[in-house]
């Protein structure tokens, strides 16, 4: 019997310590689940300075990223090449310099420029005789005092030279030489390369001294007039954009040096990765933008109704994004919140979440103070 005592005795106290256990695990979960709530006394809320108010509807306009480079028209762009080849004897050409139209930017010699000169005050002087014959032959002929085979010959060689002194005169006029300027006393071994276009330059692949052949390019020149960014955008964000639209466009190298341009002209033809060409006109041409060049560009699309509140209102913890509701006097609540576009100091807050209803108000002002009260209150 009094074993059976101790035995019951035994069982009743590891109940009652089993039940002593249980207690501070509760605690332990009433405690968790109270870690996002922050409540203030008086004084706190006055040190805090904080300001409640409501998500409203505001206008919010979002930022369309692109990537594109830029691109000249073929009219804008100008190869210089030499028609008959030479060496190159002087220029002080380098990409990015200006030039104007009918400016000398270069000199290239050769011999054959020596020989083509000759060749033509050669045919230039006998021309003289030649027409001097021919008219004697006919005179002679209409007498019939010349047969018609002297004077058909006399005729064939003075049109020959004719021909030959025009075409030798087209050969000068092609490399620069104008034959009004070119005597026996005044022949040159070099000819001088003048810009057709007043622009930049853009390319130099020759050095003095080298040898350039009629199919090699000397240099490029760019008109800046129609120079244009070329943006790649996609099928699904062409309707976002029109003729007109601003936007800004900057450089990997220089991203704070930003360069407005609008919107000139969008392509409809979808390539095979479903995207098409925005081509832009800027608004000041800058010097530094060679063809070719890569550029991103921000686009502010079509604004948006949508719920946004206060940029401070908003707090990071632990990499998610907060806002703080007020639940009761001096109470608030952490609430996870999805953001999207922000402007003007407010950032649109992604619908829906529970926590939102018409009637909640939350900080505005002081979230950050709130949530360094919930870290030493955690620590």
């Amino acid at each position: 019997m009094i074993m059976k005592s101790i035995i019951y005795l035994s069982v009743i106290i590891i109940l009652l310590s089993a039940c002593g256990e249980k207690k501070p695990a509760t605690d332990n979960t009433d405690k968790a689940e109270n870690t996002n709530i922050v409540t203030l006394t008086d004084a706190q809320l006055k040190n805090a300075s904080i300001l409640t108010g409501k998500i409203e509807q505001r206008e919010i306009s979002s930022v369309l990223k692109l990537n594109g480079k830029i691109d000249v028209p073929p009219q804008n762009m100008v190869s210089i090449s030499v028609p008959l080849g030479g060496y190159l004897k002087s220029t002080k050409l380098l990409p990015g310099m200006h030039v104007n139209k009918g400016e000398a930017i270069a000199m290239i010699e050769d011999q054959q420029y020596i020989q083509l000169q000759q060749d033509y005050l050669t045919a230039k002087a006998r021309i003289g005789y030649l027409e001097n014959e021919y008219n004697r032959q006919k005179d002679l002929n209409q007498s019939k005092a010349s047969s018609d085979k002297v004077f058909q010959q006399a005729e064939a060689e003075y049109r020959s030279q004719q021909v030959l002194i025009s075409s030798l005169a087209e050969k000068l006029q092609l490399i620069g030489i104008n034959v009004r300027t070119i005597s026996a006393s005044k022949i040159s071994r070099s000819v001088n390369i003048y810009s057709p276009i007043t622009g930049f330059v853009s390319k130099v692949n020759v050095n003095i001294g080298k040898y350039v052949s009629p199919t090699e390019v000397l240099f490029e020149l760019v008109n800046p007039t129609d120079i244009h960014l070329a943006l790649k955008v996609y099928e699904k964000d062409l309707d976002k954009l029109y003729v007109g639209q601003k936007l800004v466009a900057y450089t990997n190298n220089q991203p704070a040096k930003k360069h407005e341009a609008e919107i000139l002209l969008i392509g409809r033809d979808l390539s095979a990765d479903r995207n098409a060409d925005v081509h832009c006109h800027f608004e000041t041409y800058d010097k530094t933008l060679v063809p070719g060049t890569y550029m991103n560009a921000e686009v502010q699309v079509k604004n948006t109704k949508a719920y946004a509140i206060a940029n401070e209102a908003i707090v990071q913890f632990e990499g998610k994004q907060y806002i703080y509701k007020v639940i009761g006097n001096r109470q608030f609540e952490m609430t996870e919140v999805n953001t999207g576009e922000s402007e003007n100091g407010f950032t649109e807050i992604l619908l829906p979440t529970k926590t939102m209803t018409a009637n909640a108000v939350f900080v505005t002002k002081g979230a950050y103070s709130l949530l360094m009260m919930m870290k030493n209150k955690a620590e």
